[in-house]
């Protein structure tokens, strides 16, 4: 009996508990609710919510290895590091991961007075309420795009100006973006392949050298690249090629 009764009160208290979310369920859905996020303002008073920024800031995350290969020195110093290891003949030393690394320390120091003018000019206004984010964008292009035509062969700039179908404009300055950032990387893909060709040469040279004195002297079975990658790679270090390589790099974004 006692164990029926409490059964009984066990219904009840689960019954009671059920009436108790359904009643709080019905009361939440009734009441609107807005986004969930902090609002912002636009120069006109138009108001947005936060997770279209986020959707925003998110798109432009999976964009921002494109933009750093495509806007910044990290393609041309890749490519020579990548042409030094090639020369070396080291095959996987440094490894990729090291190359990576080296050009982004790299490439964070030749555009760090870059983004410290744009920080200044688009930043700092759009921080303090003036604007929105695409006046921003529109005050931080100049610096970048000063930069970028600072590098970009008038030969490539001339070609997209025709792939666009557009008429040279009176200054450097008003060339679009559209045209400016393909003419810069194509540029800077040929100014690393030309770093990477002079590096290429002396180490060619030991190649050619080491495998026309074995041929000579009969060892046949041996493979001329056993012996011509210490060599050099004990030149190499014996020239302090690293400090030679990065500060001929650097100087020539001087």
């Amino acid at each position: 009996m006692s164990v029926h009764i409490s059964g009984r009160r066990l219904l009840k208290l689960v019954g009671a508990l059920l009436a108790v979310s359904a009643s709080a369920a019905r009361a939440a859905s009734a009441a609107p609710r807005p986004l969930p996020g902090l609002p912002w303002s636009g120069p006109s008073g138009s108001s947005g919510s936060v997770p279209w920024n986020i959707v925003v800031l998110l798109t432009l995350l999976t964009l921002l290895p494109a933009l750093l290969v495509a806007l910044t020195p990290f393609a041309r110093l890749l490519v020579v590091f990548h042409f030094l290891r090639q020369a070396l003949g080291t095959q996987t030393a440094p490894s990729n991961q090291t190359l990576i690394g080296l050009s982004l320390v790299l490439t964070y120091f030749l555009m760090q007075p870059v983004g410290a003018t744009i920080y200044q000019t688009a930043v700092v206004p759009f921080e303090q309420g003036h604007g929105d984010a695409l006046d921003a964008v529109g005050r931080g292009a100049p610096p970048l795009r000063h930069f970028m035509l600072k590098y970009a062969r008038e030969k490539d700039l001339a070609l997209f100006l025709e792939l666009a179908q557009m008429p040279p404009p009176a200054r450097a300055e008003d060339l679009p973006m559209r045209v400016v950032v393909p003419a810069y990387i194509v540029s800077e893909l040929k100014t690393g392949f030309q770093i990477g060709a002079a590096l290429f040469l002396p180490f060619l040279v030991i190649d050619l050298v080491v495998a026309a004195v074995t041929t000579s002297i009969g060892m046949l079975q041996l493979p001329p690249v056993v012996i011509s990658t210490p060599l050099k790679i004990l030149l190499f270090v014996m020239v302090d090629g690293w400090n030679l390589l990065i500060g001929s790099l650097m100087k020539s974004f001087a």
